[in-house]
């Protein structure tokens, strides 16, 4: 199955995209439970595509979760990752957040203040939680996942790295984290730990890897983090990213308004965005 939200911004609806590719829209169907992220999943399951109405030809897509509670992503968790930014392979995770607020559609404008000067690119595997997670052992953790999408982790290496080197304010500007374009849910996701990835900067290939090369995979990262706090239906794992990052070349390369970038991750879609300067 695989789970889209549609529609202008602030106004998105619950859809589902059929074997064509077209978006089905299964609002009516949802009601009240689109409150609820794991009863929005479960109402979802119960739904044929080929029932539902087309929705709008080259409508807008929103994340695919209606309430992103939290972002926790995962620093340095490729190991070519780590040595292309001149940082140890950690021993265990490195946690740090992204304020829900960054958070928008997969193909949405990234938008950039004028004093962010090293705003950079990473495609990372993002895992959407879908039952509420207390201190789970990773050979149940992959029970409480919902599905997998892709994530863009922009970031603002400034922000992140100078002054008081606080990664959270250089990860969590609006538009710093789009989602989508769908959930593809864990019983047609593939195996988390097997799936090609990449991403273009105007046209030019910055990031080519597999999630095959991650530090610690996806059931680890679930319990992992299950132990420091609890993780709810709707929160959003980001699990790393490898090398090509542009932090990492020589001189580093750092996006600017009018640049395109692209990026997918196999079997879960792909993404564009353009970067502009905020309003």
């Amino acid at each position: 199955m695989r789970i889209v939200r549609f529609g202008p911004e602030g106004a998105e609806r619950y859809g589902l995209l059929d074997d064509s590719g077209t978006i089905r829209d299964a609002s009516s169907a949802i009601g009240e439970d689109a409150q609820d992220f794991d009863r929005v999943v479960a109402a979802l399951g119960r739904l044929k595509p080929a029932d539902l109405p087309a929705a709008p030809e080259g409508v807008r897509l929103g994340c695919p979760v209606a309430r992103v509670g939290k972002v926790v992503c995962v620093g340095l968790n490729y190991s070519d990752h780590a040595a292309e930014t001149n940082m140890a392979v950690p021993v265990e995770p490195v946690l740090f957040m992204k304020a829900n607020t960054s958070v928008c559609g997969p193909n949405d404008d990234i938008r950039i203040p004028p004093d962010a000067e090293k705003v950079d690119w990473e495609v990372e595997l993002g895992v959407v939680i879908g039952r509420r997670a207390t201190r789970v052992s990773e050979a149940d953790a992959m029970d409480y996942v919902a599905g997998l999408a892709v994530v863009h982790d922009v970031s603002e290496r400034g922000f992140q790295l100078e002054g008081t080197g606080q990664w959270l304010k250089g990860k969590s500007l609006d538009t710093f984290c789009p989602v989508g374009p769908w959930l593809v849910t864990r019983d047609e996701a593939g195996d988390p730990q097997n799936l090609a990835m990449y991403l273009d900067v105007n046209g030019q290939r910055m990031q080519d890897g597999s999630t095959r090369t991650m530090v610690f995979g996806v059931a680890f990262l679930v319990s992992y983090i299950s132990r420091f706090m609890t993780l709810e239906p709707g929160d959003i794992i980001s699990t790393g990213t490898p090398p090509g990052v542009g932090m990492g070349k020589q001189p580093p390369v750092y996006l600017k308004p009018g640049d395109k970038v692209a990026l997918g991750i196999e079997g879960l879609g792909t993404q564009q965005q353009t970067v502009r300067l905020t309003d």
